[in-house]
C-alpha cells in the first residue's frame, strides 16, 4: 500500500489557478523527487499535504486514512514532516530545547525532566548514527548539524514521511554524503521521503521515483532509472534543454580589481588581478575561503594585511560603503536570509542600494526610480506584475534579477557573486548565465563563487581554485574541467593522485 495518495488536486488563489488537476503517490521505504521549476507549484502542494492550505477538490490519502483539509497539527500527528530549506530552529536554545519545543517532558508537579529529555535526544542521534551534544546551544552547531537536528525531531515524533526541501543548499559534498547516508538507513526501516532539489546529480543519485510538475500542472511521474536528467530537465522547462556551453570569449580590458597578497581568518596570501570585462570563477570545498575573500574585498570582513586596488586606487579602509563607493557591489549567497527585503516592493529592494550610497540626496524622485525600474525591467527580463508588488511574490530567478539591478542601479563596475543561481531553476539560471556575458560583453568585471562546475565552465574565462583558504592553482577556461577542479580543491594534486 501506498503511504501517500494525493489525486486530481485543485487549488486556486484569488480565482488564478495555481494547481490544476495535480495527482502524486508514494510508497513506503521510498525516496520520491518532486520536481519543476520554480512556480511550478510543488510549494502549494506540499502546503496542501502539511496543512498549510486547504485544498479546493481532490483527494488526499495518508497511510490508509483520508485527512483532506487537514490542519498543521493534525498533519504532524498523522506522521507527516517538512523540513524546509530555511531551517525552523531556534539558535538561542539548545539541542534538546529545540527537539522538545512545545512538546516538553514534565513531573506531576509541571518540572521539566531535563535529563530524560537529554537522554532521549542521544537515543535518537545514536539511531542516527551522529555525534551531536543535546546540551549545546545550536547556534554553534554546523549546517549539516542542522539539518540533521530537522530530521532527528520528525524522527523522534515518530514521522512516517519527511519532505526535504532544498536540504543540501548550505552542505559541503562530505556533509551531502552524510545526509544521503541518513536518509538511506532510514529508508531501510520504512521511512518515505519527498525530495525537493534543483541538483540533478543528487535527484539521480538518492531518488527512487519522480514527479515533475509545471505551469501547476501534472506532467509525468515514473522510476528514476528509466529517465535521464536532459529527459528530466526538458519536462520541466517544457521543450528541449540544451546542456552546450553558452560561454563565448571577449576582448579584455585592462586590470582594474587588484588584490595583493591579502590575508583574514579565512583565507590568506591571496593576490589576484581581475580584467575589464572578465569573468573569474572562485571554487572550492565549502569552507575554503573563497566566498570569505568576496566579502572581504566588499569591506564585509577586515582584512589582517595586505590590500585590494580598483582601477589603481586602493582601498584605504575597509568598509562597505566605501567598497560602494569605487563602484563594487557584492550579492551575497542565500538571498532570502541577505538580499530580500521582504516588507518592501520590488521597486523599493530595487533602489535600496542606489539611496544608501546617495546620502545626500534622501529625498525618492518616484518618477525617475519607475523609469529606471522599467529599463532594468527590460533590460533583465524582469517577470513581474507591477513595480508596487512584494519582492516576495516573485519566482526565486526573478528575485535574483531584482537584486543584479539594485546594483546594476548603482552604476556598479566590479560585481562579486556568490552562488548567483542558488535554489533557482534550471530555465532561470540559463537566464542568469546569459545576463553574467552580457555585463561582461559590456564591460563589468565579474567574480562569481560557486561549488558547480557546469556553472563555471558556462560562463568563466578563468578559475581560481580554492584549497584551505588560499589559491593553489588558476585554470583558464579551456582547462576547467570536474576533474582537474576537484584535483586541486581536494589537494589530490599535492597527494600525487590523478593526474
Amino acid at each position: 500500500m501506498d503511504i501517500l495518495e494525493m489525486r486530481n488536486i485543485h487549488k486556486s488563489f484569488v480565482g488564478v489557478p495555481v494547481l490544476k488537476d495535480v495527482s502524486l503517490v508514494v510508497g513506503p521505504g521510498e525516496v520520491h523527487a518532486l520536481l519543476g521549476e520554480n512556480g511550478a507549484g510543488k510549494s502549494t502542494l506540499m502546503n496542501i499535504l502539511t496543512g498549510v492550505h486547504p485544498l479546493d477538490s481532490g483527494t488526499v490519502r495518508f497511510d490508509g486514512k483520508d485527512i483532506t483539509n487537514c490542519s498543521i497539527p493534525e498533519s504532524e500527528a498523522a506522521g507527516i514532516a517538512f523540513v524546509h530549506q530555511e531551517l525552523n530552529l531556534f539558535n538561542d536554545l539548545r539541542v534538546y530545547e529545540n527537539i522538545f519545543f512545545n512538546k516538553e517532558l514534565t513531573n506531576p508537579a509541571g518540572k521539566l525532566k531535563k535529563r530524560e529529555m537529554i537522554q532521549k535526544c542521544r537515543g535518537v542521534f545514536e539511531k542516527l548514527g551522529v555525534e551531536i551534544d543535546p546540551t549545546v546551544l545550536v547556534e554553534n552547531l554546523s549546517a549539516s548539524e542542522k539539518q540533521t537536528l530537522e530530521i532527528a525531531k520528525a524522527i523522534f515524533f515518530e514521522a512516517k514521511l519527511l519532505i526535504l526541501d532544498e536540504p543540501t543548499t548550505a552542505l559541503s559534498n562530505a556533509e551531502i554524503d552524510h545526509l544521503f547516508t541518513i536518509v538511506e538507513n532510514l529508508k531501510a526501516v520504512g521511512k518515505s521521503f519527498i525530495f525537493i532539489s534543483h541538483k540533478m546529480p543528487e535527484i539521480f543519485r538518492i531518488s527512487d521515483r519522480y514527479t515533475v510538475l509545471r505551469n501547476g500542472e501534472f506532467i509525468q511521474t515514473g522510476k528514476i532509472a528509466d529517465i535521464t536528467a536532459g529527459e528530466v530537465t526538458a519536462l520541466m522547462v517544457g521543450g528541449s534543454y540544451s546542456t552546450d556551453e553558452i560561454y563565448t570569449p571577449r576582448e579584455l580590458g585592462a586590470p582594474v580589481l587588484e588584490i595583493e597578497n591579502l590575508n583574514a581568518k579565512a583565507f590568506h596570501n591571496i593576490n589576484l588581478s581581475v580584467r575589464r570585462g572578465e569573468i573569474v570563477a572562485l571554487t572550492g570545498l565549502q569552507g575554503s575561503g573563497s566566498s570569505e575573500l568576496m566579502q572581504c574585498v566588499f569591506g564585509e570582513i577586515a582584512p589582517e594585511r595586505g590590500s585590494v586596488s580598483v582601477e589603481g586606487v586602493r582601498f584605504t579602509r575597509s568598509a562597505i560603503h566605501a567598497a560602494m563607493k569605487h563602484k563594487v557591489a557584492y550579492l551575497p549567497a542565500n538571498r532570502k536570509e541577505n538580499s530580500v527585503l521582504p516588507d518592501m516592493s520590488t521597486l523599493e529592494n530595487m533602489y535600496i542600494s542606489e539611496h544608501t550610497l546617495s546620502g545626500r540626496r534622501p529625498h525618492i524622485h518616484k518618477k525617475a526610480e519607475l523609469a529606471k525600474y522599467a529599463a532594468l525591467k527590460q533590460d533583465l527580463n524582469i517577470k513581474a506584475n507591477t513595480p508596487g508588488d512584494p519582492v516576495i511574490s516573485l519566482s526565486g530567478g526573478n528575485q535574483q534579477k531584482v537584486f543584479f539591478a539594485r546594483w546594476l542601479n548603482t552604476n556598479a563596475e566590479i560585481l562579486l557573486l556568490d552562488n548567483p543561481t542558488q535554489g533557482i531553476d534550471v530555465g532561470a539560471k540559463a537566464e542568469i548565465y546569459r545576463l553574467i556575458l552580457s555585463l561582461a560583453e559590456n564591460g563589468k568585471t565579474i567574480l562569481i563563487n560557486t561549488q558547480e562546475i557546469p556553472e563555471i565552465q558556462r560562463v568563466a574565462d578563468r578559475c581560481a581554485v580554492f584549497y584551505s583558504g588560499e589559491i593553489v592553482k588558476i585554470l583558464d577556461h579551456q582547462e576547467i574541467t570536474e576533474h582537474t577542479v576537484m584535483m586541486y580543491a581536494t589537494n589530490a594534486v599535492e597527494l600525487g593522485e590523478g593526474s
